[in-house]
């Protein structure tokens, strides 16, 4: 049976988000929305040091002051809050030092938790954490990431060393790739440049709340998280509850950015407090104490060598990272410079290819996940040594790609990190993204400006990317170490109506998983998609799953409802052949109906969703349920790609950047809806563009953050940003029966190099070979000043070679 009009596919069709018209009508409920009898706040006493010994603490006003119920500090809670946990560790000899939730005898970054305040209200809890006096012996504090590199002064000496990890990949062990060094020492051109990631602040719009009721048979936490399952697994070994005690809650989430993908010492120390106190407690930071507080990411210094012929052949990739870990291992902190270790090599046939990555400590706040997670820095990386090899050689940069790319016909790809590329189509992408960005005319006008000495100067930005997402499978993750898997679980629940209720592992905090899934169970069950209703966030309802991040919602959690809706299928038509009294080998299912083969007797899946709740007459030892489970482990990652170009206009005298133009020519997979994943697209590049043109967190040199709000730290608004231009090409992933791929992170990782690329296009005719990350006004001009003076600019990241050495 063809499907009928009534149930037209659903997949490819721009729905409006079921999800909008209760958030935008202010019927959301976040976290800090929830009111509960009798419920304490809570107030953080944090330190202003970055490192320092505590030698006395104060509690006495505080504790006397009105409505303050107890104020606990670190030592109060020794052998009770336990370590943050970190899941990763990616050497059998990785160093951690252990990570109170309050700190009980040193401090090691400004903003760490010394004390905590619980009152009867907000405003008596905030009042009373300045009653609070800390004693503290002042030590030196490291924040320098090339300094704490050379161990001149050991933040944790007990360690013997500011280096926590260092993780090797080289392509001659791994049976992948040739040798690096005779890849090296036989190649007519070598390029080495040094480059820095940025510290960034994932500036999610709803600050992180946490509510604690422990006043039922089970602890119930309701979080502003992006994984309440993890968290609760976490918490459980961390807190040591059993379990089957604790219940966790994402309600509404406003946004993440990997920023709400960890374990917190304020969810530990809100459990701790409600546990103390016998009542429900609440803990809702502030937008400063998000940005001093919650971890940060990247932190990178990056130096890499490229080796090629004189034609542009790529040959050899040399990769060396000193990677920022803060002052503690976080929940995966140490495991985000390698997840990018696999991605150095960009679309590119490298024959030979060594990574080495070491993490350093430093009195800083953690870094952890960030949009992305190690594939930004990679692929920004390896698209900026292209255009440094393109330069060099004097050729086009979209030229020097073409050479070196895999083509279409050459996948599947084996890559020399020792990947698979299922599918893709770069020659496909990048022409159209030529096309729509009018490529050649660009060049004439960039041309003719340096020829007339216009002050402002055109420059274009080029990155052909891929990245790995859906992160699983299992067995990879377990041989990376890591201690979780990969896969993910979905329930498809049938009412006796003909409704359905889909019940996901992941957990949405704006990514649209309640009208997607609707949409992939409506085309497989053929019900309405007004009929799907779609359950997350609340282990008590969804029991199992592991969480969102990493792009891997529809890749992994949208295929374990597919499994669970094939498995209702397959139930159903057990009934629908018992019912038109045929063989179920002769039934077929399409659009909602059950046909015998040949014939025009049929039976609607509604039909058979009452028969089976009836039971009165069903198949001999037939169970009365359609409901289905699935868990889904992926046999591979996937892999998206795109083209992303860039015309940046550089004014040479002020420095000031402007992005005229942005096309970018994305091939995700199959889609199953366009409005989303335009949505994904346009709030990924927003913030890719703002690592390039304008975020930075910024220490001084006590180890201070002077980016604590808004006010210093700079996100960009809609006034910053251009008109984009996207579009898609669409080569269906091998490897998932959707042929999907991963969308969440890809404008992020795609846009920062090509913004980058296109202001140094602008102005490396001025002698300007780089001008380090962001490209402020103040930066570019001095950059350009430079160059003018005869001295150059060289590569900014200088330190890297020195921690190197």
């Amino acid at each position: 049976m063809t499907v009928t009009e009534e149930h037209a596919p659903e997949i490819g069709k721009a729905r409006a988000r079921k999800e909008d018209a209760r958030l935008i009508t202010g019927r959301s409920r976040y976290t800090d929305n929830m009111v509960l009898p009798g419920m304490l706040h809570l107030a953080m006493v944090r330190s202003p040091l970055a490192r320092a010994r505590i030698t006395s603490i104060d509690t006495s006003a505080a504790r006397s002051a009105p409505g303050v119920v107890r104020v606990l500090t670190g030592k109060d809670l020794t052998g009770e809050q336990g370590s943050m946990p970190n899941a990763w560790p990616v050497t059998e000899d990785q160093k951690a030092p252990p990570h109170p939730a309050v700190a009980e005898e040193t401090v090691n970054f400004a903003g760490e938790i010394v004390a905590v305040v619980i009152a009867r209200s907000p405003a008596a809890a905030r009042d009373a954490v300045e009653l609070v006096d800390v004693d503290y012996e002042p030590l030196t504090p490291v924040v320098d990431l090339a300094t704490a590199a050379r161990d001149e002064e050991l933040i944790y000496p007990e360690l013997g060393t500011n280096h926590s990890a260092t993780w090797v990949f080289d392509s001659a062990e791994a049976g992948t790739g040739g040798d690096i060094k005779e890849a090296i020492s036989a190649a007519e051109i070598v390029v080495e440049r040094t480059f820095r990631q940025q510290r960034l602040i994932p500036a999610f719009m709803e600050p992180r709340s946490t509510v604690v009721d422990p006043t039922g048979e089970q602890l119930t936490v309701w979080s502003a998280t992006q994984i309440p399952h993890i968290l609760r697994v976490m918490l459980a070994l961390t807190l040591g509850i059993p379990e089957s005690k604790l219940r966790v809650i994402a309600p509404d989430v406003g946004g993440g950015f990997g920023g709400k993908l960890q374990v917190t010492p304020e969810e530990v120390i809100t459990v701790l407090a409600a546990r103390r106190t016998g009542k429900p407690c609440k803990y809702t930071e502030t937008r400063s104490e998000t940005m001093v507080g919650a971890h940060h990411g990247r932190d990178q210094i990056q130096t890499l060598r490229i080796s090629a012929k004189a034609d542009g052949t790529v040959t050899g990739l040399d990769v060396h990272l000193v990677a920022n870990m803060g002052a503690y291992l976080g929940l995966i902190t140490s495991g985000i410079p390698i997840l990018g270790a696999f991605m150095y090599n960009g679309i590119y046939k490298f024959p030979a290819y060594r990574f080495e990555c070491t993490n350093v400590f430093t009195n800083q706040v953690w870094t952890d996940a960030y949009r992305g997670a190690g594939r930004p820095e990679a692929t920004f990386a390896i698209e900026r040594m292209m255009d440094e090899l393109a330069a060099e050689l004097g050729m086009d940069p979209i030229e020097v790609r073409e050479k070196n790319w895999i083509q279409h016909d050459e996948f599947p790809f084996a890559t020399v990190s020792s990947l698979e590329y299922d599918s893709g189509n770069y020659e496909a992408a990048t022409a159209k993204a030529l096309e729509l960005f009018g490529y050649d005319e660009l060049r004439a006008e960039q041309t003719r400006r340096r020829e007339s000495g216009d002050v402002v100067q055109l420059g274009i930005g080029v990155s052909t990317f891929t990245e790995m997402c859906g992160l699983a499978p299992s067995r990879v993750l377990g041989a990376l170490s890591y201690a979780a898997g990969g896969w993910e679980h979905a329930q498809v629940r049938v009412l006796p109506t003909g409704k359905v209720e889909v019940v996901t592992g992941v957990s949405p905090h704006g990514q649209g998983h309640v009208t997607s899934w609707s949409q992939i169970v409506a085309d497989r069950l053929g019900v309405a998609f007004e009929d799907v209703e779609v359950l997350h966030g609340d282990t008590q309802v969804s029991q199992r799953g592991l969480d969102t991040y990493g792009s891997r919602s529809l890749a992994v959690g949208g295929m374990a409802v597919v499994a669970a809706a094939d498995k209702v299928i397959e139930k159903a038509k057990v009934v629908a052949a018992h019912l038109l009294e045929a063989g179920t080998d002769d039934v077929e299912f399409s659009g909602g109906q059950f046909t015998v083969r040949g014939t025009d007797q049929r039976v609607g899946f509604g039909d058979v969703a009452f028969a089976v709740f009836a039971a009165h007459d069903l198949p001999e030892g037939f169970e009365p349920s359609l409901d289905s489970d699935a868990t889904y482990d992926p046999e591979n990652f996937s892999f998206p790609h795109g083209t992303h170009l860039a015309a940046m206009e550089v004014d040479t005298e002020t420095g000031q950047v402007r992005v005229r133009k942005y096309v970018c020519v994305d091939d995700v997979g199959n889609v199953i809806n366009p409005m989303i994943v335009d949505g994904q697209v346009h709030g990924g590049l927003a913030q890719g563009i703002a690592q390039a043109l304008f975020e930075e967190a910024v220490y001084d040199e006590s180890g201070t953050l002077l980016t604590g709000s808004f006010t210093e730290y700079l996100v960009p608004s809609a006034p910053d940003l251009p008109a984009f231009t996207t579009d898609r090409t669409i080569t269906p992933s091998t490897t998932n029966a959707l042929g999907v791929k991963g969308v969440g992170e890809a404008g992020t990782i795609a846009s920062t190099p090509a913004i980058v690329n296109g202001v140094l296009d602008a102005i490396r005719h001025l002698g300007v070979t780089d001008v380090e990350m962001p490209c402020s006004p103040s930066r570019v001009w001095h950059a350009i000043q430079a160059a003018r003076a005869g001295s150059g600019t060289g590569h900014t990241g200088t330190g890297g070679e020195e921690a190197q050495r």
